[in-house]
């Protein structure tokens, strides 16, 4: 048991390492669309997979880490941004840790788990940063144009969790959200604990 503990803290540290990385290299790569707080999403992929692992518990973990290390790096702690990224990271967390809920009875697929996430992401942000400036209009103007972009990349990162959740298997990590290390993570068994992981 002690084992599989550590085995654990050691997934989950480079998990976190992961996303941190992530995290900052997508703050530098502009997107496309002028569109204030919109993002590619590709540090949700490592919070999904910490989901996917551990549950929900170890997601948010991952997802706050991310957004507190990464905002210390990119050097907009404590600021405007960094209440846009944590609320939404954390917020989108509980809303695919929701979604596991059917995906571990085969009701949905893990690219519907990041969708939901995505679009709660982009929704909670928006409306956060409509607050903090008091001005609504920008939820209104500005809410269908980061929904269309939650789809693409949020079908993306889905599409990148179910291949890394495959390839961690096939390399023989074996990873069980039900004390972790036993069994094969590509087979969804009835092992998982509860919703908290």
């Amino acid at each position: 048991m002690r084992g599989g503990k550590t085995f654990k803290m050691v997934y989950m540290a480079l998990l976190v390492a992961f996303a941190v990385a992530v995290h900052t290299v997508e703050a530098a790569i502009p997107v496309p669309i002028p569109v204030p707080g919109a993002k590619l999403g590709l540090a949700n992929i490592i919070t999904l997979l910490a989901i996917v692992f551990y549950g929900c518990r170890s997601g948010l973990i991952v997802a706050s880490l991310r957004s507190i290390v990464g905002s210390l790096i990119i050097g907009n702690f404590m600021g405007f941004g960094f209440y846009l990224s944590f609320s939404g990271a954390v917020a989108s967390s509980l809303m695919m840790s929701l979604f596991m809920y059917p995906y571990n009875r085969r009701k949905v697929s893990l690219i519907s788990v990041s969708l939901a996430g995505a679009v709660t992401f982009n929704i909670v942000q928006l409306a956060l940063a409509a607050a903090l400036v008091q001005n609504f209009v920008l939820f209104r103007g500005y809410l269908p144009l980061l929904l269309l972009l939650a789809v693409p990349t949020g079908f993306f990162t889905g599409l990148a969790a179910i291949f890394l959740e495959k390839t961690a298997g096939h390399a023989g990590l074996g990873i069980d959200r039900s004390l972790n290390i036993s069994g094969n993570i590509g087979a969804r068994s009835g092992k998982a604990t509860g919703f908290w992981g």
